[in-house]
């Protein structure tokens, strides 16, 4: 009855003790309340926006084929796979420290044989001895060592150990959505690929023609020689760009497989870059930067300064007294017979109390490593906020005048067909000489290798934004 109540006595004094640790206080954002202003960014996402956090990534993503790479890479990717044997570690290091908090109860037995010899007067006065054995066993539950928590050290070492699991979770949940990120962009890289490959072939029949055209009126005389080989080499380059996007297509399927962890099937790969949406177009322009809390690489930031911040209580209860009690309860015998018997029981407390006097700066120099390392884990979450808050800006400003620049570029691909068809036919019919059908090929080649860029990049840009605004995770 004894060892039990002073266990829970201890227990007691151990979830009421003091807590050294500093009252945690959110640092104030150092960005902007709001989102940025000016001629560059929207100013309205649309009536039915929706944040990216909230938003899945089944939902944004609207090409069952991208949803399907995504799937697998979630399922496959090795990164992830580290990110989450990470967490796993995390927790396991958490219920290590936890257990601290707790007595560790452990079960004793024992048996001691010895025999020796007992000085004894024989008959007469003379020396004889005899021998006697003694056999001792012992059974005993207790606790050794335990330290009652007053000063809340073992609670805050538990507690960061805690806020690092939580980090873990956290940096788990951002490289998820990093990694749907880069895959969705690695997709529609290879979809902008394959668009380029298929102009570039469309391009070389073209040129391909205009040569053939050329040499027939070199032939007759009507053209210079100047003329085919100004035609020769348009068609060259268009030659050298198949080489080229053959090349990056399939590049950008080693990258996707590598993303994917496995190889993907060609149902699953673009094989050219859709003209509808290949992601939602509706999410929001206009948001408080509150929301970027939401983040997960911003949430593991904070539970780091939180971890730190426990750690500067476990640092200043090391200046006061440590308070350990080792205790045990068992029975003690003669004979294993009796090792159960009435009147072996016995009991043993012995509590214990250390005071650092002299550690020569020790305990100081913890305390000051602890608190720097606090401000340190504020200067890194408030940069993450300002990273994260200048990833936003950036996707917005260039999602504000995507829209612009792709009318421009569309009207620019068409002017420069319809400039092409007119120069082809003018020339046909003798009245422009052949330099200005080869200059409006050419132009009409630069216009759509521009588009297409504008259109990937427009694509990209969604992607990015999603990413910037936490989404990816459900």
């Amino acid at each position: 009855m004894t060892i039990r109540h002073l266990l829970s006595g201890g227990l007691l004094l151990s979830l009421a003790a003091c807590d050294m640790a500093p009252k945690y206080v959110r640092p104030e954002l150092p960005v902007p309340a709001d989102s940025p202003q000016g001629p560059a960014y929207p100013q309205d996402g649309g009536a039915a926006a929706v944040a990216a956090a909230d938003t899945a990534w089944r939902d944004f993503f609207v090409d069952p084929r991208l949803a399907r790479v995504i799937d697998t890479a979630l399922a496959n990717n090795r990164d992830l796979r580290i990110a989450l044997a990470n967490v796993e570690q995390a927790r396991a290091q958490y219920r290590v420290q936890r257990a601290g908090i707790f007595p560790t109860v452990s079960a004793n037995g024992s048996a001691t044989y010895q025999d020796q010899p007992f000085a004894q007067q024989g008959p007469g006065g003379g020396a004889g001895g005899i021998s006697g054995r003694t056999d001792i066993y012992n059974a005993s539950v207790g606790i050794s060592a335990w330290e009652i928590d007053l000063f809340g050290r073992v609670r805050n070492l538990s507690r960061a150990a805690q806020e690092q699991y939580f980090a873990s979770v956290e940096n788990r949940n951002a490289a998820q959505v990093a990694l749907v990120a880069e895959i969705a962009t690695a997709w529609v890289t290879m979809a902008g690929d394959q668009e380029r490959l298929r102009i570039a072939r469309g391009l070389e029949a073209a040129f391909g023609q205009t040569l053939e055209l050329t040499r027939a009126r070199f032939a007759k005389g009507i053209a210079s020689e100047l003329e085919v080989r100004q035609a020769q080499t348009s068609y060259d380059q268009a030659r050298s760009d198949i080489a080229q996007a053959t090349t990056l297509v399939a590049q950008d399927q080693n990258a996707l497989n590598l993303l994917a962890g496995t190889t993907l099937g060609a149902e699953d790969l673009p094989s050219t870059l859709p003209e509808g949406e290949v992601t939602l177009a509706n999410l929001p322009a206009d948001l408080p930067s509150t929301l970027l809390l939401r983040r997960p690489d911003i949430a593991a930031a904070e539970h780091q300064l939180r971890a730190a911040n426990a750690n500067i209580g476990a640092a200043r209860a090391a200046f006061f007294p440590t308070i350990s009690l080792t205790a045990a309860f068992g029975t003690l015998s003669l004979g294993l017979s009796n090792l159960f018997g009435s009147g072996s029981d016995y009991w043993s407390v012995a509590p214990s109390a250390r005071l650092p006097i002299f550690d020569f700066g020790r305990n100081a120099g913890n305390l000051r490593y602890a608190r720097a390392t606090y401000d340190a884990m504020v200067a890194t979450y408030e940069k993450s906020v300002q990273t994260g808050f200048r990833e936003v800006a950036d996707a917005l400003a260039r999602r504000g005048t995507m829209t612009a620049q792709l009318e421009a570029q569309t009207s620019l691909r068409d002017s420069a067909q319809t400039a092409y068809r007119l120069s082809e036919a003018r020339f046909r019919a003798g009245i422009d000489p052949f330099l200005t059908t080869l200059d409006s090929q050419r132009a009409l080649y630069t216009a759509e290798q521009s588009l297409l860029a504008t259109r990937v990049a427009r694509a990209a840009n969604m992607i990015e934004l999603y990413r910037a605004m936490g989404g990816g995770l459900k």
